[in-house]
């Protein structure tokens, strides 16, 4: 028996303890029959709602609501009857039993006694993940522990007692009986299976049953467990298929996929949103290892983290920095221990998605995480809508203000709206030309903020010459402010001598990502500057074919680059011999901007340092290289400058305004 299994045993009854509707527990049920191998399942439900029930689990995993009326006490101050809304989903450990037993053909008995009027119980039960971790036994244990001394309401009573009643009777025509029922009742169950029980009075039948199909948009608020999960144990619950493949785009042999960088509304219209979703819960079900292992809800929620990280890359643009992760997981963590628990909820994720990242990420992360791909409007029963104030008496409200591109004068009407190819192939008869050239507009961007990061090298090499003294005859070039606050229990004045650094900066390098592996970024080309106001660049970035934007026009992502000045001296820097011993095509650049800087200064902009070896090689050269973190610029600015375009001749600059956004 797995450790995590633990069966109460009285007689021929193997009791279940179980939380109602919590995915671990449903797990444990899995893990009962394949131990146990019932001759009969027990469930605690009333019989009156048998017929109803089983048609509902034969629905899965397509999700269904029984509703019926009950009757309320008198001088309540509300009407004479409450409807009750009882969900049927994949995640329930009574729906999981009642599945396996009709699965398996094993007789399946309803024992719960039917009553109206039932209170609504809100226990302060520990995390149900905790199970995964300690067992089943030590978490029924303790709870035993704090809830031995309450009594039950008469309503328990009479349920509880005839439980007993009808364990008793099937304890003589079964030898090994699974019983399946909530935590707060095994125990006092057990104490009256050795008593004699007499029948209890109950209803025996309901006329006002009713079974629906649940709508898909209350099924991604209603659900006890998030859609997302429920959806990975559904799958898990079956041999799985192989791993999904997204459709490639259809045509006459082009070549005309699309990069990351395009938005989902140009490349990637074709693929449904449904469709994607479906494929990310089937590919996180495969990722979490063999469908017999215990299924790890920390695990499923690092999983929607990431691929919701992907959507949100897909959407705009923008990786997921280590440092958000981090956060998002940090922040998520200390939430849910406020509120005693071991892991966050669906609220609790979002609120760490939207305030650790932004809300773009979170409505990604929303969609996701309240995806379940089998429930439907259309299906063999009416569909109905319900609220979670309807059926768990409360809510909570989170809102989504996700940034979209600014709809300015006629583009609101649409007229202005992005071009596409009239036929397949159409773009690519425009790349006639033999010469490549630039876009002048992403040219002056970018030599406008290879200046403004030259200027801020060297700003901060004349903070690193500069010094603070106490004040004595001369306030050199002023008081330090700073300095002197520090310091103010001295009673002393700080004065700064600022030094100027001798010699100014020459070339820039800017690397966004080092791309080991050379996988990325397969395009390296080495630019001429036109004109004496423009610099020579080489560099490294995504397949232009991949994103072709235009007749003649395609899209790159820069992997990093360098700028010197003045123009026309570079030789390509990908062909040099001198730069072969460079471990990666960042330290080419590097090599390169040591070589043809005219000035002591080189400023190297990238997410760490180099190695120290090039500050021996950049000293032998009267050199000095000016780190500047990555991190520390705005990652705005540089997701704008990382896109490129190339052009199939200067001639494509005249259009190439009406493709390129």
């Amino acid at each position: 028996m797995s450790q995590r299994l633990y069966l109460e045993r009285f007689g021929p009854i193997n009791a279940l303890p179980v939380l109602h509707y919590r995915m671990e527990c449903a797990q444990l049920v899995r893990m009962a029959f394949h131990h146990l191998t019932p001759d009969a399942v027990t469930i605690e439900l009333p019989v009156t709602l048998e017929a109803a029930f089983t048609r509902a689990v034969r629905r899965l995993p397509e999700v269904s609501v029984i509703t019926y009326e009950t009757a309320l006490k008198k001088g309540t101050g509300q009407g004479n009857s409450e409807t009750v809304y009882l969900l049927v989903e994949p995640a329930d450990p009574l729906v999981e039993a009642a599945r396996m037993a009709l699965e398996l053909n094993v007789p399946l008995y309803f024992v719960d006694v039917d009553t109206d009027s039932y209170p609504r119980h809100n226990e302060q039960l520990p995390d149900s993940y905790s199970i995964c971790r300690i067992g089943l036994e030590a978490y029924y244990r303790e709870y035993k522990k704090y809830n031995s001394l309450e009594s039950p309401c008469l309503e328990d009573q009479r349920r509880e007692q005839g439980m007993a009643f009808r364990l008793q009777g099937l304890a003589k025509k079964f030898h090994r009986i699974l019983y399946v029922c909530g935590m707060a009742h095994l125990n006092r169950v057990k104490n009256l299976f050795d008593i004699p029980q007499a029948e209890p009075l109950e209803r025996l039948r309901r006329s006002d049953i009713q079974l629906y199909n649940l709508h898909p948009e209350s099924c991604r608020e209603i659900l006890a467990e998030f859609p997302f999960l429920s959806a990975v144990y559904e799958h898990r619950r079956t041999p799985l298929n192989e791993e999904p493949e997204e459709p490639q785009e259809s045509g006459v042999g082009l070549r005309k996929s699309f990069h990351a960088l395009e938005l989902i509304r140009g490349g990637k219209q074709e693929i449904p949103e449904d469709k994607l979703m479906g494929n990310a819960i089937l590919r996180v079900a495969r990722q979490l290892g063999r469908e017999d292992s215990f299924l790890d809800r920390q695990r499923v929620i690092y999983r929607l983290f990431c691929e919701a990280a992907k959507h949100y890359r897909q959407e705009t643009g923008e990786a997921m920095h280590i440092w958000q992760k981090r956060a998002f997981f940090r922040f998520s963590r200390n939430y849910a221990l406020q509120g005693e628990m071991l892991l966050p909820d669906l609220f609790q994720l979002l609120e760490a998605a939207r305030g650790c990242i932004d809300d773009n990420f979170a409505y990604a992360l929303c969609r996701l995480a309240t995806s379940y791909p089998w429930q439907t409007e259309s299906s063999d029963l009416a569909t109905i809508s319900i609220s979670p104030e309807d059926i768990w008496g409360g809510s909570r409200h989170i809102r989504f203000r996700p940034k979209q591109k600014r709809n300015k004068s006629l583009s609101r009407m649409g007229l202005i709206k992005r071009k596409r190819e009239k036929r397949p192939g159409e773009w690519l008869e425009s790349f006639d030309e033999p010469s490549i050239c630039s876009y002048p507009q992403e040219d002056i961007a970018i030599e406008n903020y290879g200046r403004f990061l030259k200027l801020k090298g060297s700003m901060q090499l004349s903070e690193e010459l500069s010094r603070s003294e106490k004040f004595c005859t001369s306030l050199l070039d002023g008081i330090d402010m700073r300095e002197t606050l520090r310091n103010i229990h001295e009673g002393n004045i700080y004065v700064r001598e600022q030094q100027r650094a001798r010699g100014g900066v020459g070339c820039l390098v800017v690397i966004f990502d080092e791309d080991l592996r050379k996988e990325l970024y397969p395009y390296r080309m080495t630019w001429l500057g036109e004109h004496e106001q423009e610099s020579d660049m080489a560099f490294y970035a995504t397949d232009p074919a991949e994103n072709i934007v235009g007749p003649g026009i395609c899209r790159c992502e820069y992997g990093g680059f360098i700028l010197s000045y003045p123009p026309r001296r570079m030789m390509d820097v990908w062909q040099d011999s001198d730069y072969q011993t460079a471990k990666s095509r960042s330290e080419v650049l590097l090599m390169a901007a040591l070589d043809y800087s005219i000035e002591k200064h080189v400023v190297y902009v990238a997410a760490k340092p180099p190695r120290s070896i090039f500050k021996q090689m950049g000293a032998r050269l009267d050199r000095k290289i000016v780190y500047i973190p990555l991190g520390s610029l705005s990652p705005q600015k540089l997701k704008q400058l990382r896109i490129l375009h190339i052009l199939s001749g200067k001639d494509k600059r005249e259009i190439a305004k009406d493709y390129i956004w």
